[in-house]
């Protein structure tokens, strides 16, 4: 049984899809109502996720590309990838986490005045699996570990939706969603940063990358799709002639370097167009059912969610954001050569995290606020992982070349060291 909720909850298609059930079925809609907004809710984030694979299936020969071209080697921050490298030693205590902190957040959700709930499942299992590993550094494992984690978890998935609740009421113009991604902190710290940059008599409507005018004899350019794929190829192709033939040659399987790297960058693209569908089509079902689980089961409450449903309320500035938050990467890994350890730029972090920093500076701060935030963030999300490595040592599951990626997961992971420092437990 606990086998079948803990797959159960690693499934956020299924979980979602329930959710909307339920809801739907809460608010007593018609049977072919119900039916509908399940499925179209299930569909929608199977596009999304669809999308988001396909984004990352185009940045890691990137990835590679980038590091080859400028010669690094060092950690990249990478968190899904590391937790599963660690179950088998932690698999008992991981999944057990995730479990007992959904149930915890649930009945933090009924009886506070924080109502979210934490829906997006892949951020739980790698929470879960980060309080496993920081634990074990700490000598506390089994069912204590369980314990404190699921603890600190649960409270965890209602703290930091609860911080970012009023940037995504500016951002989103609702307060029907909240933001369920263990990055939401620096996320809205940057665009906090890029607001700073706005002009006060600006006009919010109009200074936005979405707003950017173009000639009529450069009409092409007004096409979102067309003048992101057009960026990505030069960024692209840029670094496949840095890195070289024979390197990309290696990662294509034989195909022609060039054509090979101009099909990454329009995949890349393809893949941001996809996720916008899902996002679209998934938010415009599980906000009405929502409703019924909020009036009925938990009064009040807003499903946290991933962080891809702020790209839809602007594309070009998701793009600008991790751009951006790219040049900041770059800057703050040439800082951490000079540190204990060389962090890399994580790509996929940089761009899902830099491009709704660039959707919040844009928002709060027009299109140089959009840079800010996303060049901010780019440069502290990888001098916080840098700071934080030498408190947990993952090579001691064998694990190399990988750390944690989750900004909020880390500053809890850092904290939980420093207490038990305090308390006599060693690093």
């Amino acid at each position: 049984m606990i086998k079948f909720l803990v797959d159960f909850l690693s499934q956020p298609t299924v979980v979602l899809g329930l959710v909307a059930m339920i809801g739907l079925i809460a608010m007593k809609n018609s049977v072919s109502d119900v039916i509908s907004g399940t499925f179209k809710t299930i569909l929608g984030f199977l596009i999304l996720s669809a999308g988001s694979n396909v984004i990352v299936g185009a940045l890691i020969p990137f990835s590679s590309m980038f590091n080859s071209a400028f010669g690094m080697a060092g950690i990249v921050p990478e968190d899904n990838s590391l937790v599963a490298a660690v179950q088998v030693v932690l698999g008992f205590e991981t999944p057990l986490i995730m479990l007992f902190s959904f149930l915890i957040n649930l009945l933090l959700a009924r009886i506070t005045p924080f109502k979210y709930i934490f829906l997006t499942g892949h951020m739980m299992f790698s929470f879960a699996g980060t309080m496993a590993i920081v634990l074990d550094q700490m000598g506390i494992r089994g069912w204590e570990a369980v314990a404190i984690g699921s603890v600190i978890q649960g409270i965890s998935m209602i703290v930091f939706p609860a911080i970012a609740q009023p940037f995504v009421r500016k951002i989103l113009k609702t307060d029907e969603v909240a933001f369920g991604f263990w990055g939401s902190s620096l996320v809205c710290l940057s665009g906090f940063v890029g607001g700073l940059f706005g002009k006060k008599d600006r006009d919010p409507e109009q200074d936005t990358w979405e707003q950017v005018h173009v000639s009529d004899k450069l009409g092409f350019l007004k096409d979102m799709s067309i003048l992101m794929a057009i960026v990505m190829i030069v960024v692209y192709i840029l670094t496949a002639l840095i890195a070289g033939r024979e390197t990309v040659t290696a990662l294509s399987g034989g195909q022609n370097y060039i054509i090979y790297t101009l099909i990454q960058a329009l995949t890349f693209v393809a893949g941001v167009l996809v996720l916008l569908q899902g996002v679209r089509m998934f938010l415009g079902e599980i906000i009405p059912a929502f409703k019924g689980i909020s009036e009925k089961l938990v009064p009040g409450a807003r499903p946290a969610l991933d962080i891809p449903i702020f790209y839809s309320v602007g594309p070009m500035a998701t793009t600008v954001g991790f751009l951006a938050a790219m040049v900041g990467g770059i800057i703050s890994t040439m800082i951490t050569t000079r540190m204990n350890v060389v962090v890399l730029p994580g790509v996929i972090g940089l761009f899902f995290m830099g491009g709704a920093a660039g959707v919040f500076g844009d928002k709060l701060g027009g299109k140089k606020g959009a840079v800010a935030a996303g060049l901010f963030l780019g440069v502290f999300f990888t001098l916080i992982v840098a700071v934080a490595y030498p408190f947990v040592n993952v090579g001691a599951y064998g694990v190399e070349g990988l750390w944690f990626a989750s900004t909020d997961a880390i500053i809890v992971s850092v904290l939980m060291r420093l207490v038990g420092m305090v308390f006599g437990i060693p690093l």
